[in-house]
């Protein structure tokens, strides 16, 4: 276990300095998650750039890649699932069409309706791409002990689901 001071202690060193009555230990453990995230982040971003995509268009490919056979979903069913605005889902699916890794058609169900297909070249690449976003991901989270990684997980589980509920 690592004891020693982080950048994150001595920021919420500086409020209990300037602002003691402040109790910062929300302050100190969501600046530590958001800090993670963004360095895991990165460097996920890096692997994904180099494939040729960027983390948006990961986040389409995934989730087509993960809803399983036939890998297609309704605009609408995307936006949903990414919390996107509809013209924000519209640009990612203008250029993942255009570099031939997902087809739009006409809904089968729907007259008035499109789906998105995953092609073959962006279940590939979608494929690869999971792979080394996921290997970044362990590099970092392997560095705890096993009983450790259990315990963050159900630690973070809990505090998502009480997050939620407000």
């Amino acid at each position: 276990m690592v004891d020693v001071a982080d950048d994150v202690d001595r920021i919420v060193e500086q409020w209990a300095r300037e602002r003691p009555e402040l109790e910062t230990e929300a302050m100190a453990a969501f600046g530590r998650v958001y800090r993670l995230a963004k360095i895991v982040g990165d460097r996920q971003e890096r692997v994904y750039g180099a494939l040729g995509l960027n983390r948006g268009e990961f986040d389409v490919l995934a989730t087509l890649r993960r809803s399983g056979e036939p890998f297609q979903l309704s605009p609408k069913a995307l936006t949903s699932s990414l919390m996107l605005t509809s013209g924000g889902m519209t640009g990612r699916l203008d250029r993942l069409e255009r570099a031939g890794l997902v087809a739009r058609s006409p809904d089968p169900a729907d007259r008035r309706g499109l789906v998105v297909t995953l092609t073959g070249a962006g279940r590939v690449l979608v494929d690869e791409a999971v792979a080394v976003g996921l290997a970044e991901q362990r590099e970092v989270f392997e560095r705890l002990p096993e009983a450790r990684r259990r315990q963050l997980s159900a630690l973070l589980r809990e505090l998502l689901s009480a997050a939620e509920e407000g």
